[in-house]
């Protein structure tokens, strides 16, 4: 972990100057430009409070408007599912960098997420923005939600290790990663809440490590606690976490050598 933080440092300016070239390229050639990056995951947020909020009229969720509890769990999903994605292509689409160039491609995974990150952060900000404008004024429980999306990317890199290296020799997996996001949208509570399970499946829900996320964000938010209250669910997102950190590591390293060839 050390050695591959040092990495980073070393080759700060490099993956910044991807970064960039990676946020740019998604959205080249649209006239709008980088603001679709903004613009998609606002449309959703609006649609989706559309249809529940006035369409089915939802009510107040623990005393909080509804698309205040919406964006708090749709907003680090957004990060989540592009990070991963992206992640899971990150070889194949810099593959460039792996046949021609003298570079640390355990690296490449980190560039996705960066790029994810900017959003992110926006969307982060543009929350705050909403909660204030409701009333809800800041609180310091607020900087929990940096803890979180520190958690999230450590997750996100574990598992964009396994996935970036696996696909190169195996396409499939590209296309397995969107359905496992497909599911794993309904299968986290991020339009529902968890009270609404019986309370002896509460242990399955939990075994998914985005709940810890979602939660982690909602209790910032919303409820107010810290992540140390729920010790035993921060223990198993940690555990868990390092299990896909290891794995990943591994089996990039595993698999590394002969990316060449097969590209």
């Amino acid at each position: 972990m050390l050695d591959f933080l040092k990495a980073i440092f070393q080759n700060k300016k490099l993956l910044w100057s991807l970064t960039k070239n990676d946020f740019k390229q998604k959205y080249v050639g649209n006239f709008l430009g980088v603001f679709w990056a903004l613009i998609q995951p606002t449309a959703t947020v609006l649609i989706f409070w559309f249809v529940f909020q006035v369409g089915f009229k939802s009510k107040p969720v623990d005393q909080f408007p509804f698309i205040l509890w919406l964006i708090v769990g749709l907003f680090p999903w957004f990060f989540f599912s592009e990070a991963f994605m992206n992640g899971t292509n990150s070889i194949l689409q810099n593959s460039f960098l792996v046949k021609k160039v003298v570079f640390r491609v355990s690296l490449l995974p980190v560039i996705p997420l960066l790029s994810a990150l900017l959003v992110h952060i926006f969307f982060i900000f543009l929350m705050f923005g909403m909660f204030i404008f409701y009333g809800h004024m800041p609180k310091i429980y607020w900087l929990q939600i940096f803890y979180y999306l520190t958690a999230m990317c450590v997750l996100l890199l574990g598992l964009s290790w396994i996935t970036s290296s696996v696909v190169v020799f195996f396409k499939d997996m590209g296309q397995l990663v969107n359905i496992v996001i497909q599911f794993g949208f309904w299968l986290t509570p991020i339009f529902w809440n968890i009270s609404m399970i019986p309370e002896k499946y509460h242990w399955l829900i939990r075994l998914n490590p985005l709940v810890y996320i979602i939660e982690g964000y909602r209790s910032s938010m919303i409820y107010h606690k810290w992540f140390w209250e729920d010790m035993s669910m921060t223990v198993y997102y940690w555990l868990f976490t390092a299990v896909i950190f290891i794995v990943g590591g591994l089996t990039f390293k595993k698999l590394r050598p002969h990316f060449a060839d097969v590209l």
